[in-house]
């Protein structure tokens, strides 16, 4: 791997604004915030929209379409 020309690999802390859910992974996400996390230790958060903890798949509050009758539909108007 060439010195120098890579981001910095580090210890970020993601935060879903929306549901609550914070976890600390590694990442080249720059930020000029920090958070203290349980450890003691001092790392920048980046802030996120959304993650497992708020997105409607994995809430089980995901919108289902009503495929029912789209056969019917299409006969009705194309005459098959």
């Amino acid at each position: 791997m060439q010195q120098g020309i890579h981001p910095e690999y580090r210890p970020v802390v993601f935060r879903d604004r929306t549901g609550g859910l914070s976890f600390l992974t590694r990442s080249t996400a720059s930020s000029d915030r920090t958070v203290a996390w349980a450890d003691g230790r001092t790392y920048p958060v980046v802030d996120v929209e959304t993650s497992s903890a708020s997105h409607p798949f994995y809430t089980g509050r995901a919108r289902l379409m009503d495929t029912e009758g789209r056969v019917e539909l299409y006969r009705r108007r194309y005459g098959g």
